[in-house]
């Protein structure tokens, strides 16, 4: 289950910490804690790649809450600047989106993650309880706002 998932845990972890990797690497580790921690309570009721989504949304956003609680301190553009001129153009474009992504209100955020992942509507739906018609007209905000947020850097 770890070596089929793990990269989808990644690449949505990596969205919530706004690309911090080493952050998001320990994130994704403690995503399949949680996993096996729950894996006598799993139903069947989804799939597992819905599930292990799920699990992995919870996983982030129990973490970013308790940041929150602590004092924040802010990320300074200068960090991306400094990053982006150590990495090649790909990396920059990356690093990038992650910002933007985390510019992002927490549902939208986790909306565009599936998207990205290439998750089909339909699960989509499931992970976030969202209707298909209001999944569309978000997804399409989403990625207006991120074309927008995108053209300010």
């Amino acid at each position: 289950m770890h070596q089929e998932h793990h990269a989808m845990v990644l690449q949505m972890c990596l969205g919530f910490m706004k690309g911090d990797r080493e952050l998001a690497k320990d994130l994704a580790q403690e995503v399949f804690i949680n996993v096996w921690n729950a894996l006598p309570s799993f139903k069947g009721g989804s799939t597992p790649k819905t599930w292990i989504y799920r699990i992995t949304v919870n996983t982030c956003l129990l973490y970013i809450r308790s940041i929150n609680r602590k004092q924040v301190i802010p990320i300074e553009a200068d960090n991306y600047t400094d990053a982006f001129e150590r990495a090649g153009h790909e990396e920059e474009q990356h690093l990038a989106l992650y910002k933007a992504i985390g510019e992002l209100p927490k549902l939208e955020r986790l909306v565009i993650m599936l998207v990205l992942d290439g998750v089909k509507y339909e699960e989509i739906e499931k992970v976030t309880g969202i209707n298909s018609i209001n999944l569309r007209v978000k997804i399409h905000r989403i990625k207006k706002k991120m074309r927008q947020l995108l053209k300010q850097d």
